[in-house]
C-alpha cells in the first residue's frame, strides 16, 4: 500500500485523559500502524492510572453530528467502537452508521470495565449492545468477563471459551476473538472463531508485566488497521496480537497504579534519532 493510498480509520469511543486507553490508546495505534486516525467522542471520562474518578457522556445528538461529520467528508476503511456507556449512544452510533451507508468493517470492543475495574457500560446499554451493534461487527473483541455476560455463563478455561465464542457468534457478529488473558491458563492464548467455522488458537506468551492498561482497546484499534489495509480477519488479529505483544513488553512505569503499554514501541530508535539530529 503507497503512502497516498494510506487507510483511514475512525474510533467511536470513549477519551482517556491520562493517555493510556479510549481514544488516546486507538489514536496512537492507529498512527504507529500507519493509518489515518479519526475520532467521535462518545463520552469523557476523568481517569489516570490508579482508575476512574468521573463520567460525562456525550449528548446522542452529538455523537450522530460527529459520525456525519467525519464520514461525509473523508469517510474511512474501518471503524472501531469503544466505551459506549448507554443505550441511546449506541443507538445513535448504529442509526448513524446505517444512515451514511457505511460498509466499512466495523471492530467491536464490548468496553463493559475500566483496567480498575470501574464499570463503563450501563445495565440498560447491554441490551442495546447485543440487539443493534453486534450483528454489525467483522471483529467482535471480548475478554473472558465480557464473553461470560454475552454468553450466559462462566468463561474460565480454554473449553470454556470455545463454547462461549459458539454462542456469541450467534448473536451476528462475523467473527470473534475471545482474549485470553483473564482465563484460567498459563499462556495467554486467544480463541478467533468466525462464522464460516474457523477455529483458531492463537498462542501467545504471558508477560510479567503490571502496565497493561489500555491493552484492550489497543488490540481492536491494531485490528482495524489490519482490516482497513485488506487483510482478513484472522490475519488482522494475528498481526494485531504481535503488535500488542510488543507494547506490552515494551511499557514502562507512568503513574501510580497500572500504566500503560508502550504504543509506540516500533518507532523509538526513529524518534530518538530524529532527536539526536544535528542542525
Amino acid at each position: 500500500m503507497t503512502l497516498a493510498a494510506r487507510p483511514k480509520a475512525l474510533t467511536i469511543a470513549g477519551s482517556d485523559s491520562s493517555g493510556g486507553a479510549g481514544i488516546q490508546a486507538d489514536l496512537k495505534t492507529f498512527a504507529a500502524l500507519g493509518a489515518y486516525g479519526m475520532s467521535v467522542v462518545a463520552a469523557l471520562t476523568a481517569q489516570n492510572t490508579l482508575g476512574v474518578q468521573a463520567i460525562h457522556n456525550a449528548p446522542p445528538e452529538f455523537v450522530r453530528a460527529q459520525i456525519r461529520a467525519v464520514l461525509s467528508d473523508v469517510g474511512a476503511d474501518a471503524i472501531k467502537t469503544g466505551m459506549l456507556s448507554t443505550a441511546d449512544i449506541i443507538d445513535a452510533v448504529v442509526e448513524s452508521l446505517k444512515e451514511a451507508r457505511c460498509r466499512a468493517p466495523i471492530v467491536v470492543d464490548p468496553v463493559f470495565a475500566a483496567k480498575s475495574g470501574d464499570r463503563l457500560l450501563r445495565e440498560d446499554a447491554l441490551e442495546a449492545l447485543v440487539a443493534h451493534l453486534l450483528p454489525m461487527a467483522e471483529v467482535l473483541t471480548p475478554n473472558a468477563a465480557e464473553a461470560a455476560a454475552l454468553a450466559g455463563f462462566a468463561v474460565r478455561s480454554e473449553a470454556d471459551a470455545e463454547r462461549a465464542a459458539a454462542a456469541i457468534l450467534d448473536l451476528g457478529p462475523q467473527a470473534v476473538l475471545l482474549k485470553g488473558g483473564h482465563l484460567d491458563e498459563a499462556a495467554c492464548d486467544d480463541l478467533f472463531a468466525d462464522r464460516s467455522g474457523r477455529r483458531v488458537w492463537l498462542r501467545g506468551e504471558r508477560l510479567a508485566q503490571r502496565h497493561t492498561h489500555g491493552t484492550g482497546c489497543t488490540l481492536a484499534a491494531a485490528i482495524a488497521v489490519g482490516l482497513a489495509r485488506g487483510l482478513d480477519a484472522l490475519e488482522a488479529c494475528r498481526r494485531a496480537k504481535r503488535f500488542l505483544a510488543g507494547a506490552i513488553r515494551h511499557a514502562r512505569p507512568i503513574g501510580g497504579g497500572i500504566g500503560p503499554v508502550n504504543h509506540l514501541w516500533r518507532l523509538e530508535d526513529a524518534i530518538e534519532a530524529f532527536w539526536e539530529e544535528g542542525d
